[in-house]
């Protein structure tokens, strides 16, 4: 992986598309984890475990996650005040996010929020639903969007290109919001698999392009993932 910024606290690096960012009890793939404890073993026990039944995995520094099949800029806590910080940061919302991300779909609006609260779907223990059916806890969810290109491909297929800023951190709260819209991430297997995956992308269409923070010594540093090439090829940006 590549490190994009690095201080005393803080270790943001680029997450490959197709990398868990921590194992999740069921398999022994690769996970980011493995790559910190490889690199900074001292990280080891920074942060808070996860429980997956009887099985407690470590997440050593790890704060905020994305998806396995998102890329971009990952932060990762190099000491337990740090740790304490951020998460504090990321709970009251004080952390900027920006996301690229490629819909199906012509959206009609140039600018656009969904304030839709997001709980479980009734049919799939591993997808989220917005709006009406959603099951258990309704946790508040809200996404900002801004259209930077609506375009076809050489099929005829239409698609937008957006530039998305969640304010909230749910689990998977951008693919859902955008299923809600009725514009899924393009090739998202979970969301939208009814509708082809362009072989141009081979991937879901979601990158964590830029995230913006305080240090805990005041310091404001943003930090940026280039747009991957596969995403400027297909939208022809």
């Amino acid at each position: 992986m590549k490190i994009l910024y690095e201080d005393e606290d803080v270790l943001a690096v680029e997450k490959p598309s197709g990398l868990m960012v921590h194992p999740d009890g069921r398999s022994s793939e690769p996970a980011v984890t493995d790559w910190v404890l490889k690199h900074y073993p001292e990280l080891k026990g920074v942060g808070e475990p996860v429980t997956f039944g009887e099985e407690e995995i470590d997440r050593p520094g790890i704060v905020h996650r994305l998806d396995r099949e998102t890329s971009g800029v990952l932060l990762i806590m190099k000491n337990p005040k740090a740790f304490a910080y951020f998460k504090k940061q990321f709970m009251e919302r004080k952390i900027k996010k920006r996301y690229a991300a490629i819909v199906y779909g012509h959206v009609k609006s140039d600018r656009g929020k969904v304030d839709k609260p997001i709980g479980r779907s009734p049919s799939d223990f591993r997808r989220k639903l917005a709006g009406r059916g959603a099951k258990g806890e309704l946790r508040e969810a809200v996404t900002e969007y801004s259209v930077l290109k609506r375009f076809e491909d050489k099929a005829g297929g239409k698609y937008s290109f957006l530039e998305v800023r969640p304010r909230t951190g749910r689990t998977h709260q951008i693919r859902v919001h955008m299923k809600f819209l009725n514009h899924p991430v393009v090739c998202d297997s979970l969301y939208a698999s009814k509708n082809a995956c362009p072989s141009e992308l081979g991937r879901l269409a979601l990158h964590a392009e830029s995230i913006e923070f305080k240090t805990p010594h005041g310091k404001t540093v943003k930090v940026e993932s280039p747009l991957p090439a596969e995403f400027k090829k297909f939208s022809g940006l």
